[in-house]
C-alpha cells in the first residue's frame, strides 16, 4: 500500500473516523490525500472498524481506521494539512464530542512528546480507546484480540 513520495522521515500513526454521510468514502478520501501530502509517504492502512460514540453527544457510529505514514513534516506543519483534509470534507468545529463527516488525530509522531497549544503527542486519549490501540497493533503486525459480545 506504500504510495505517496518518499520522505526520510518519522513513522506516524494518524486516526481517521466519520460518522456524517457516506462515512467510508470520507475515510477514502481521507486516505488518498494523506498519500498526496508532500515529503509524505503512506505505508499502510489498518482495518476498517465501526464503534459507538464517544461523549456526551447522542449521534451515529463511527467508523474508525488508523494510518502509518513516514513523514518528514513538522508535527505542526502535518496537522495544518489534516485540518485541511477535514475541511475539504466539511467539517466543522463547532461542537466537541459531536458528529463528523471527518476527524483526523496525530495519535503517534515517532517518538516525540508535545504538549503545544492544540497537539498533544502521542494523543491523550489514546488509553481511552481500545480501538485505537487495536489499530496500532495491526499495523506494528501484533493483533490484538477484538471484544467478544461476553467480555
Amino acid at each position: 500500500m506504500a504510495t505517496g513520495q518518499q520522505p526520510s522521515g518519522e513513522r506516524v500513526y494518524v486516526a481517521l473516523g466519520s460518522n456524517v454521510g457516506d462515512r467510508a468514502r470520507h475515510l477514502a478520501y481521507a486516505r488518498a490525500r494523506l498519500a498526496t501530502l508532500p515529503r509524505t509517504r503512506l505505508v499502510k492502512a489498518s482495518s476498517v472498524e465501526e464503534t459507538a460514540a464517544l461523549g456526551p453527544i447522542p449521534q451515529g457510529a463511527y467508523l474508525n481506521q488508523m494510518v502509518l505514514l513516514e513523514t518528514a513534516l513538522e508535527p505542526g506543519a502535518l496537522l495544518a494539512h489534516l485540518h485541511a483534509i477535514e475541511a475539504e470534507r466539511g467539517r466543522e468545529r463547532g461542537i466537541r464530542w459531536g458528529p463528523r463527516t471527518l476527524d483526523l488525530d496525530i495519535v503517534r509522531f515517532g517518538d516525540r512528546a508535545a504538549h503545544d497549544p492544540g497537539l498533544t503527542i502521542p494523543h491523550p486519549e489514546l488509553p481511552n480507546r481500545p480501538f485505537w490501540q487495536r489499530e496500532l497493533a495491526e499495523l506494528d503486525g501484533t493483533p490484538i484480540p477484538r471484544p467478544t459480545p461476553d467480555g
